[in-house]
């Protein structure tokens, strides 16, 4: 079976507001403990969409909808620009079987091109299986932060990773590219 990607649309909402109930629901990547629902999640997707980061879409070639991944602002202070996070969502029956990886490679190449230069994932509960595709794809681990959820009757931690894209921070960014007008230069 085969696997595809493309970017996300609004058509796709359905599929991403439902991975997203079940992560909520079930699992500790998202620290919300009450899905939203999709008026919600069309609002957040047309936010990320509107300033032009990637949210990509992976696609078995039945067209079964099996995750999403997204890259957003770290934070909106415009000296944090050129720094992007990732998300990544699965449904349950695609996960552990490498799709993961292919989108978190899409999303690093897309945000590389764009002109960003760190990749930073917040890692909910620290999960084991998130910690390892974002090691394998060279991320390095950065921190982890003690008790910072709580969540299914324990407390989590929350593990930061990096990733430098392009040149990193050996050479001065271009502000003409688009993370340089991404917060008005």
């Amino acid at each position: 079976m085969s696997v595809s990607l493309r970017s996300a649309t609004s058509d796709d909402l359905p599929h991403i507001t439902a991975i997203y109930r079940d992560s909520v629901l079930n699992g500790t990547a998202s620290y919300e403990i009450t899905p939203p629902g999709q008026e919600e999640m069309t609002a957040r997707f047309e936010a990320i969409r509107h300033k032009g980061y990637p949210y990509l879409v992976a696609e078995d070639d039945a067209g079964a909808f099996l995750g999403y991944a997204y890259a957003s602002s770290f934070r909106t202070r415009p000296a944090y620009r050129w720094m992007v996070e990732d998300s990544i969502y699965l449904a349950p029956e695609a996960r552990g079987r490498g799709i993961g990886r292919l989108l978190l490679d899409a999303l690093v190449e897309s945000c590389q091109t764009l002109g960003f230069r760190q990749m930073i994932a917040v890692i909910g509960g620290a999960h084991p299986a998130s910690v390892a595709v974002h090691r394998a794809a060279g991320f390095t681990e950065t921190g982890l932060l003690k008790g910072t959820g709580y969540k299914h009757g324990r407390w989590l931690d929350t593990m930061l990773m990096q990733k430098a894209l392009g040149h990193g921070a050996e050479t001065d960014p271009d502000p003409s590219v688009y993370p340089g007008t991404l917060f008005g230069g």
